[in-house]
């Protein structure tokens, strides 16, 4: 059975050691309400996800409006007028938990719905292998793109000609070089691993941002 590791703040600080692969991750800090004030501050745009956490659960959606914030919950909007009643909304729904927050992305989107990727790879009798590449499209009303949130699954070729019009061959391409110079990366700081996710987004301009990495993918 291969090996399981599940805290995203250990696996994210294995790839920004490598500068490469650094820049395509978005500023992610663990969570405090001084961090959170910061990032909303400079970026207007955070997600807010659990440190151990799958299927988009928990994850939470803040930015900036006028002088209040608003709040995207499972489905729902929640508006609050200070930073104050806001983070008091977003401790009820941590309830505790560790916590991290990234930088929020503006995703490519077909139809108004954000659209990302997933790229898996396997180990494979020693020999890494690419078992799928694929689009994930919000349901609509919804920021996350998870399958089991209500997602719909796409090929990777048309969810990238379709939200961006290029040509997909470069874009995976180049999501499937990321992966392995990041698989290389996580196989040598967590031996054992024999497969992993990775979440991708690319944002209106092209670029490619990588969210996370799973080490149980569905």
């Amino acid at each position: 059975m291969s090996r399981s590791v599940a805290n995203k703040w250990l696996k994210t600080n294995v790839l920004l050691r490598h500068r490469g692969i650094a820049g395509h991750i978005p500023e992610t800090r663990r969570f405090t309400s001084a961090a959170l004030a910061q990032m909303v501050n400079k970026y207007g745009r955070v997600v807010a996800k659990p440190v151990v956490g799958t299927g988009g659960s928990g994850v939470i959606l803040i930015y900036k409006q006028g002088s209040g914030y608003i709040i995207h919950y499972r489905g729902k909007i929640m508006r609050r007028a200070d930073f104050a009643s806001m983070l008091a909304a977003v401790g009820r729904i941590r309830r505790g938990r560790a916590y991290l927050i990234q930088r929020g992305i503006r995703l490519a989107q077909i139809a108004g719905r954000p659209v990302d990727y997933r790229v898996k790879l396997v180990d494979q009798g020693g020999r890494w292998v690419t078992r799928a590449i694929v689009g994930r499209l919000a349901r609509p009303g919804l920021f996350v793109t998870n399958l089991c949130r209500g997602g719909t699954l796409l090929k990777s070729s048309d969810a990238i000609r379709r939200s961006l019009s290029i040509a997909p061959q470069a874009k995976k391409r180049e999501l499937r070089n990321l992966s392995y110079r990041s698989m290389r990366l996580l196989k040598a700081s967590f031996p054992g691993i024999g497969q992993l996710g990775f979440d991708y987004g690319i944002d209106k301009n092209g670029k490619i941002w990588m969210f996370e990495v799973n080490t149980k993918p569905h």
